[in-house]
């Protein structure tokens, strides 16, 4: 609670010229086994994610799909494909198939392999249209080679044996009333465990009694929209960045979504309660890590938005979507902590974990909880028991707290990579809103926004503009993209980055 101007501007704003000083990573080799080193010994790979395997068996189907880039150009000859563990790891299938399916296209002289030069795409002789200078050869239309769009973490290092050894345990120990439909908060083993972890991990005040469990953080927003309008709230006020599908949420739920602005020291809460902020009801923040700019919420305003809602009788939502990810200081406690009563927390394991699971969090005020409940009731009283029982004994056994640290250090190395390559190939790009998160903004020439997304579209890579969060009543402001560096897998996180700079370059 110490924050200060300056602490803000130097924790979140990195130029890429800065890079040689980013903090290093000390262990994180061994968290990622090698794969996708600076060496650029997979530097041209990542099209593996992008296999669709089709025909009768794992391997004709891998060996379709690889011969299908490689005739289409979005393999090109010397291309060195990732090893059949790292590519058998991301298509979650047997090594030996991937083995096999590569031995037979070196046979068929689709690759080549030879010792300390591991498989690449083989040089034909055939003469190829190849675009001019060093921009390989655009990917097949509709078929982006790589993404960096933000809100996704790694799904290829979704921890699986360790979340079956939890289920084993977990449904192996779980009564049989626990198949029933249950208590609409969810199961009372999760709702235990994550009071305890989140007052431990996050500073928030929660007991397993002010915990509704729901299926995704869009689900518990519907239903804290449902309230709200039968509360008789009119508005609820967003931040000016943010994503659309959380206003479409609410705005379906009859609120009206006004805009708090948004600077150097994040969101402004000064001005709730006056103006055209005066009937807003209820606020929805990102205080720990704005989204999309990266921002935390500087302390005095903190304790305004707190005063407000204290004043006026109103609810602050908090949206913690990655508050674990922080890495050059200890992380922002969850604005929960000052006071329970009025702030609504909400988390997920959509980013720790992986957003399929469907399993996110709310801690409420106890005169919400009934009402709550009385809005997910009938068809949505609860989610997945098995699901529920798992990430309970996930995190008791103290894999949650391994997997968070080791996915801590492998996003940090990400981030100092991503600065480190920018400031070579395109130093004049500020890198900002690095200090926590999953995401970086990449600041852009003004007006310069769009034709870096095309740019971007041309080397086979999906980002996403910062103009694309903007709130509609908000105007235009800077140029950026918002980069995603979490969401490639390992195998594809260096192809990636070489089309980024490629783009930017």
């Amino acid at each position: 609670m110490t924050d200060s101007r300056a602490t803000s501007a130097s924790d979140d704003a990195t130029p890429a010229s800065a890079a040689a000083s980013a903090p290093s990573d000390a262990g994180a080799a061994s968290a990622v086994s090698g794969v996708s080193g600076a060496s650029g010994a997979f530097r041209a790979v990542g099209v593996d994610l992008h296999l669709e395997l089709r025909g009768p068996g794992l391997r004709q189907g891998l060996m379709d799909a690889l011969r299908e880039a490689v005739r289409g150009g979005r393999l090109a000859p010397g291309v060195r494909l990732p090893s059949s563990r790292s590519l058998a790891a991301d298509l979650g299938i047997a090594r030996n198939t991937v083995a096999d399916a590569y031995a037979d296209l070196v046979a068929e002289g689709w690759l080549t392999a030879r010792q300390g030069s591991g498989t690449r795409v083989a040089r034909r002789s055939a003469p190829r249209k190849a675009a001019t200078g060093a921009v390989r050869a655009r990917p097949a239309r509709g078929r982006p080679a790589y993404s960096l769009q933000p809100g996704s973490p790694d799904l290829a290092s979704f921890p699986r044996a360790q979340w079956l050894k939890a289920a084993r345990r977990a449904l192996g120990a779980a009564p049989h009333e626990a198949f029933g439909y249950g208590d609409p908060r969810g199961r009372v083993e999760l709702r235990t465990v994550l009071a305890d972890y989140l007052a431990r991990a996050r500073g928030v005040y929660a007991d397993p009694g002010r915990i509704v469990i729901c299926a995704g953080f869009a689900h518990g927003l519907a239903l804290l929209g449902k309230v709200l309008r039968q509360r008789r709230v009119g508005d609820v006020a967003v931040e000016s960045y943010g994503l659309d599908v959380h206003r479409n949420l609410l705005t379906g739920a009859g609120l009206r979504t006004p805009a708090l602005p948004l600077d150097d020291l994040g969101t402004d809460t000064s001005g709730l309660g006056e103006s055209e902020l005066r009937s807003a009801g209820a606020v929805l923040m990102t205080p720990a890590h704005q989204f999309p700019v990266g921002l935390p919420l500087h302390p005095d305003r903190r304790a305004a938005a707190v005063d407000w809602a204290r004043r006026s009788g109103g609810l602050i939502l908090e949206d913690d979507y990655d508050g674990e990810f922080r890495y050059d200081r200890q992380p922002v406690g969850a604005l929960q902590g000052l006071d329970p009563e009025r702030v609504v927390y909400l988390g997920t394991a959509s980013k720790s974990l992986a957003p399929g699971l469907r399993l996110a969090w709310m801690v409420l005020p106890p005169d919400l909880v009934d009402e709550v409940l009385e809005a997910k009731g009938g068809a949505e009283r609860m989610s997945s028991t098995p699901d529920q029982l798992t990430l309970a004994e996930f995190i008791t056994s103290g894999a949650y707290d391994r997997h968070v640290r080791g996915m801590r250090l492998r996003y940090r190395r990400r981030r100092d990579e991503l600065v480190r390559e920018l400031a070579v190939h395109a130093p004049g790009i500020r890198v900002s809103g690095i200090a926590a998160g999953l995401h970086a903004v990449l600041e852009l020439p003004p007006g310069t926004e769009q034709s870096a997304v095309r740019a971007a579209a041309w080397q086979g890579l999906v980002v996403e503009p910062l103009g694309r969060f903007r709130h509609p009543d908000t105007a235009p402001g800077r140029d950026a993209l918002v980069v995603g560096y979490a969401t490639p897998s390992d195998s594809a996180w260096a192809g990636a980055l070489d089309a980024l700079c490629r783009a930017l370059a």
